[in-house]
């Protein structure tokens, strides 16, 4: 165990090793599953435990402590924050699991614990340790319904689970977060893959957490914040409600004829001093694309066609652009086709959640024409217009 503050410790594991979470999302860094002992005058308390691959490291990072638990306090179900829980209580049974009604119940279908083993808190309630108090604030859908924060009211620690997170470790052991750039962009990653399809609740929950004013915030994956307004500032940006004058343009390409109008948009929107970033979603990191759809204001999706459909590849990018639901304003489709299909109306179909003015969609049979190439051109110009007319930073 690492001292934090006045008898708070950080036990938590880094998995250096780790690089797919969710067997979706690309792990650079790897992660940490972030768990903290809290030492009070007259009880002790554990704010989360581990996932199961590091449950022996996890009960070593304890440090003897591991028996001498009264609650076990669970700020949210998910199994990288809850599967050391069962052998925590098993060695100790008599403390308390104090968490909320929603995630008592996705505990108790994942690991059938007992109902009487629980200690259901509501917004605002406290539970004492003796001479430290630790107050719950329940903030559901960052990014599950069951999310809450716990304070440390005496000390001012604010931990936050999954909520101001990042996926990245330090082969130095520092639990603390370092004020870089390479820290930020893991924070982007993770806000863009995890909470941006709830950007309005990261929002609201973000001024409950400049309300509070913590002296430090400790999330359940990443560094320890000693300077919260370091990842607070950064969220600000990030759920903005005025995008970037930013485009972005996630494409499969099999035979370059798609790819060669992608290129052109790009030159053309370079010309017109906006930003655009390009993906091929055959080679390039879905992490990298999540992190510019973050703050984009529009998406072009660039497909091939197969057996009459979008290429599958194509359609993943659709998929996870509309799951993620990112700010942007403004839609736009290129495709080429050999013989036929319905490019247009699959991709349509899987955007349902994106709330966004569709612009002129470009499709064309073989290699591009004069006229296709010239539609390219004045769609750079539009988009441009656009940018400027809803003030894109």
């Amino acid at each position: 165990m690492k001292l934090i503050k006045d008898n708070v410790y950080y036990c938590g594991v880094a998995d250096f090793g780790r690089r797919i979470f969710d067997q979706l999302i690309p792990l650079p860094n790897g992660t940490t599953y972030n768990s903290y002992y809290i030492e009070g005058s007259q009880k002790r308390a554990l704010i989360d435990t581990s996932y199961s691959k590091t449950i022996k490291e996890f009960l070593d990072k304890l440090n003897g402590k591991g028996e001498f638990i009264d609650y076990v306090i669970a700020n949210h179900a998910e199994g990288d924050h809850s599967e050391a829980l069962v052998k925590v209580l098993q060695m100790n049974p008599n403390a308390k699991v104090v968490t909320n009604k929603k995630c008592s119940e996705l505990l108790v279908d994942q690991y059938g614990i007992p109902q009487e083993k629980f200690h259901i808190v509501n917004e605002g309630d406290e539970i004492s340790l003796g001479n430290k108090t630790l107050r719950f604030h329940l903030t559901p859908w960052v990014h599950w319904p069951d999310t809450m924060f716990t304070h440390l009211v005496e000390d001012n620690i604010l931990f936050t689970c999954d909520y101001l997170g990042a996926h990245i470790t330090y082969e130095h052991g520092n639990i603390f977060a370092e004020e870089t750039q390479e820290y930020l962009l893991s924070a982007k990653r993770y806000y863009a893959e995890i909470m941006m399809p709830f950007r309005p609740h990261c929002k609201k929950y973000l001024e409950k957490v400049r309300q509070i004013n913590p002296s430090i915030i400790c999330p359940s994956h990443g560094g320890i914040y000693k300077n919260p307004d370091f990842i607070l500032d950064a969220y600000q940006e990030w759920t903005c409600d005025t995008p970037k004058n930013k485009v972005v343009i996630p494409y499969v390409s099999m035979y370059q004829n798609t790819e060669r109008m992608v290129d052109r948009l790009v030159e053309k929107l370079r010309e017109e001093n906006v930003e655009v970033h390009k993906f091929d979603l055959i080679s390039d990191d879905i992490g990298d694309l999540a992190v510019e759809l973050v703050d984009a204001a529009t998406v072009v999706f660039g497909a091939s066609m197969v057996l009459a459909m979008p290429h599958p590849y194509a359609f993943f990018g659709v998929y996870l652009t509309n799951a993620l639901r990112p700010n942007v304003k403004f839609m736009s489709i290129i495709g080429s086709y050999g013989w036929g299909g319905n490019l247009v109306g699959k991709i349509e179909e899987n955007t349902n959640l994106l709330q966004v003015e569709k612009l002129d969609y470009i499709t064309f049979k073989g290699r591009a024409k004069e006229e296709d190439i010239e539609r390219v051109d004045a769609l750079a110009h539009t988009i441009a217009k656009k940018h400027k007319e809803i003030g894109a930073r």
